[in-house]
C-alpha cells in the first residue's frame, strides 16, 4: 500500500517540524512539503497533489477557511484536515461549510492523529470529541441571538466605525471572512444593516 503523501500548512515553524518529524518517522507516510499561511498552501497543493492536507485555521497572509475553499473551487484532489488550537463555532462551521473533510485540535494524541490523517485519506469525515458534541448541541438547539465571541471582537470594531479591511486587519482574517461574520451578526439580530446591528447590540446590552 502506497505511503499517504502530506502537506503541512502552519505559520508556526516549530509546529511544522514537529509534524514533519513525527510523520517522517512513521511508517504509511510522505510529508512532501510546507506552506507558513494559506496562500502558500493553495500553490503547493496543486503542485505537489498531496493525499491529504494538515490546515492551521488562523495565519496572517491568508487563512485556512480561504484556502479551503481555493482548494475545492480549483477541484484539487486532497482532502483537507484542518489541525488547530481553535474551537468555536466561528472558526469549525466555517471550515466544515468550506468543504474540510475532518477538524482535529492540536492536543490530539499523536496516534490519533495517524488514524483521522488515514481516515481523511479515505474521504472519511473526522472530528475531534469536543467539536462533535458542540455540532451536535448547535443543531439540537434552537437558534438563539447570542453572538460568538469571534463576532462580537467583529460588531466592537464595526460600532467604532473600523472599515472591513481594517477589521479583516486587526483580526488577521480575510475581508470575505468579516463579511461572512456580519452576515450572522445581522441574521442574530435581526437587522439588514451595520448601523441596525450596532444599535440593537446597545439595546440588548452586547456592547459595553
Amino acid at each position: 500500500m502506497p505511503d499517504i503523501t502530506l502537506l503541512i500548512v502552519d505559520d508556526h515553524p516549530v509546529v511544522r517540524d514537529g509534524l514533519r518529524g513525527m510523520f517522517a518517522t512513521t511508517a504509511g507516510f510522505e510529508v512532501l512539503g510546507e506552506a507558513a499561511d494559506g496562500r502558500e498552501a493553495v500553490t503547493l497543493a496543486e503542485r505537489l497533489r498531496p493525499d491529504v492536507v494538515l490546515m492551521d485555521l488562523r495565519m496572517p497572509g491568508g487563512d485556512g477557511v480561504e484556502a479551503i475553499t481555493e482548494i475545492g473551487r480549483r477541484g484539487l484532489p486532497c482532502r483537507v484536515l484542518v489541525l488547530t488550537t481553535y474551537d468555536t463555532d466561528t472558526d469549525t462551521i466555517p471550515a466544515i461549510e468550506a468543504g474540510a473533510t475532518g477538524y482535529l485540535l492540536k492536543d490530539a494524541p499523536r496516534d490519533d492523529l495517524f488514524a483521522a490523517v488515514r481516515a481523511a485519506a479515505q474521504g472519511r469525515s473526522v472530528l475531534s470529541p469536543a467539536i462533535a458534541s458542540r455540532l451536535l448541541s448547535r443543531v439540537r438547539e434552537p437558534r438563539s441571538e447570542t453572538l460568538s465571541s469571534r463576532e462580537l471582537e467583529v460588531l466592537r470594531l464595526v460600532a467604532r466605525g473600523t472599515a472591513n479591511r481594517e477589521i479583516a486587519r486587526e483580526l488577521f482574517i480575510s475581508e470575505a471572512t468579516v463579511k461572512t461574520h456580519l452576515t450572522h451578526i445581522y441574521a442574530k439580530l435581526g437587522v439588514n444593516d451595520r448601523a441596525a446591528a450596532v444599535a440593537t447590540a446597545y439595546d440588548k446590552h452586547l456592547l459595553p
